[in-house]
């Protein structure tokens, strides 16, 4: 039955290549789509320029670059159809020496597969989402999948609905260049379900162009992408998880934000009666987050840290609270020695997770060293130094796009 699951499966991820590869030929959906190098809008890809970010803000519409022919009306004025469906493809692979592993040298190729796609809906709406179809060697799925109202009401209000990650206002995690993740943002505490990873809500952004103030605003879930349980139910609990940032520029170089989360979940615990009889029971956590976060770009360096003390407050019924205070810090400092047009990039980065519960604990220092062999090829060497155990790993990889 496995056997036959997976052939089904591996049958329609075919078909669906065969039918999209009319469109997904040699280079990646929004390049091919407006016929614009890679560079117009990164730098390097997955990395996001000032034009890339305002293009994604539009809904992953170039406005002055549409034309009706691009489009399928069929005679009706509110269809709009995109005459091509835009596809790419992003393969991850890569070769790590990892000391005092289990499993020291490992070849993990390809580290990640996924489909994307992304693009217009109607006017000022747009689309995006990928499937992970292998990562780490499993069938991962959806990942971000959502629907960018754009620009509602002749204002500089947006509106995504759908699947994100929550730390995306933040430092967005699938736009790094090193294999180091940013990991205060993944990090559950104590059987929690809450993350600032993917989650299911809203998120509504608001910019004030007077000021270089923008304000985002969001609403999950606050237990992740899990499937739906027994009762069809996304949420796992009566509960839903709020978050807020507000960001403001100082001038041309320099920017200072501030994020705060709130939320509660009901956990399942169990514990032993005198050595002999095991209850079950539930309990609420009332959880957040909040802390700081920067960005100064000067010429070819472009610095960006954030800070965040993370509390969780387990509340039973029979017996006294329970706090856990958990604070992380991220600090990367990426070097672009011709800015948008080098081809070598060297990134050093920064994690520390400092909790309560000592498991938790994280600290770890990053050397990245990018070289981009084409626009949508790039290979990384990278060297990651673990300050709380004393090891070291090494890594070479490539990423490319099509």
């Amino acid at each position: 039955m496995y056997f036959k699951k997976n052939m089904i499966f591996l049958i329609c991820t075919l078909f669906v290549w065969i039918t999209l590869a009319s469109t997904a030929s040699a280079i990646p959906a929004f390049a091919r789509r407006y016929k614009l190098s890679c560079s117009t809008c990164h730098m390097p890809f997955p990395r996001l320029k000032d034009f890339g970010d305002d293009y994604a803000g539009n809904g992953f519409i170039l406005e002055e670059e549409e034309s009706e022919r691009d489009y399928v009306s069929a005679g009706d004025d509110i269809l709009w159809l995109q005459r091509d469906f835009p596809v790419a493809v992003r393969f991850d692979a890569y070769a790590l020496y990892d000391e005092d592993k289990a499993v020291e040298n490992d070849l993990q190729s390809p580290w990640g597969l996924k489909l994307m796609s992304g693009g217009a809906v109607f006017k000022n709406v747009g689309y995006y989402f990928y499937f992970y179809m292998s990562e780490r060697g499993e069938v991962a799925g959806i990942e971000d999948a959502y629907i960018h109202f754009n620009n509602l009401f002749d204002s500089s209000l947006d509106i995504m609905v759908g699947q994100f990650q929550t730390s995306d206002p933040l430092m967005k995690r699938e736009l790094r260049l090193t294999f180091e993740d940013y990991n205060i943002y993944k990090t559950k505490i104590a059987g929690s379900n809450t993350d600032l990873a993917y989650d299911r809500g809203v998120m509504v952004v608001y910019g004030i162009e007077q000021t270089s103030t923008d304000i985002v605003g969001m609403v999950v879930n606050g237990n992740g992408k899990a499937e739906a349980g027994a009762d069809k139910s996304f949420d796992q609990d009566k509960y839903k998880n709020i978050g807020l940032r507000v960001s403001q520029a100082v001038g041309d170089l320099f920017s200072i934000g501030g994020f705060y989360y709130q939320g509660k979940e009901t956990l399942q615990g169990s514990r032993m009666i005198d050595g002999e009889t095991e209850i079950n029971f539930s309990y609420d956590n009332e959880l957040s987050y909040w802390g700081p976060d920067i960005n100064i770009g000067v010429g070819p360096i472009d610095i960006t840290g954030q800070y965040l003390l993370r509390k969780d407050t387990h509340k039973f019924s029979d017996r006294a609270d329970e706090e856990i205070e958990t604070s992380g810090i991220v600090l990367e400092a990426i070097f672009a020695p011709h800015l948008d047009r080098s081809r070598y990039y060297f990134t050093a980065l920064y994690n520390n997770i400092d909790s309560d519960w000592d498991v938790y604990d994280y600290e770890t220092a990053t050397l990245s060293a990018t070289y981009l062999f084409a626009r949508n090829i790039r290979f990384i060497l990278e060297y990651s130094r673990d300050l709380q155990y004393d090891s070291n790993r090494f890594l070479f990889g490539m990423v490319s796009g099509f």
